[in-house]
């Protein structure tokens, strides 16, 4: 439904060299500085500035999207759509502040995996199973944060308790994202 909306905008190698620079990105500021990191994590779930500002990112995306998809037989529902999306943004905004981050990220991941998916989908270079993998990964955290929030919280915490299990899933983040990178580069050229 979306895949030829994705794939005239992104190839899988532009989209694998930026998931792969943003894994490492982080992971290595997550190794490098962990103290900053855990301290703004444990902060993040109930950040409500940030929590407004990832939803203003959705709700654009969500009418983008409506606005540019083939609706097929309902297309009659599309002007509806796209005059109820700011309505309900204002909504989430204000009834369902409380852990609104944590919720608005879940959205936002959702949102993600599908271009991720739809440029991965059925190209044949050896690799491109590590997009579909970490999205598959995301889609079920995040059903979880948008329906129970607070277990980003906790998982945040359970990880931030130990320095050892810091490290460790710091490292392999960075190296996935290196891996993503790395084919990206070498086996995704003209995809």
């Amino acid at each position: 439904m979306t895949r030829h909306l994705y794939e005239q905008i992104f190839s899988l190698q532009g989209l694998g060299i930026a998931l792969g620079l943003m894994l490492v990105a982080t992971h290595l500021f997550a190794l490098l500085r962990p103290a900053a990191t855990q301290e703004f994590l444990k902060t993040f779930p109930r950040h409500k500035e940030i929590g407004i500002a990832l939803m203003a990112v959705n709700f654009a995306w969500w009418f983008w999207i409506i606005s540019n998809v083939d609706l097929g037989e309902f297309y009659t529902v599309r002007r509806p759509l796209q005059m109820l999306l700011p309505v309900m943004f204002v909504l989430v905004i204000v009834f369902v502040d409380e852990f609104l981050a944590a919720r608005a990220l879940g959205f936002f991941l959702l949102l993600l995996a599908c271009p991720l998916l739809d440029v991965a989908f059925q190209k044949p270079p050896t690799g491109r199973l590590l997009i579909p993998i970490i999205c598959y990964l995301w889609i079920g955290f995040a059903l979880f944060w948008v329906g129970m929030p607070y277990l980003l919280r906790d998982q945040i915490a359970w990880v931030s308790a130990s320095a050892q299990r810091w490290r460790g899933l710091a490292m392999a983040g960075l190296v996935y994202g290196a891996a993503v990178l790395l084919c990206a580069l070498v086996f995704w050229k003209g995809y």
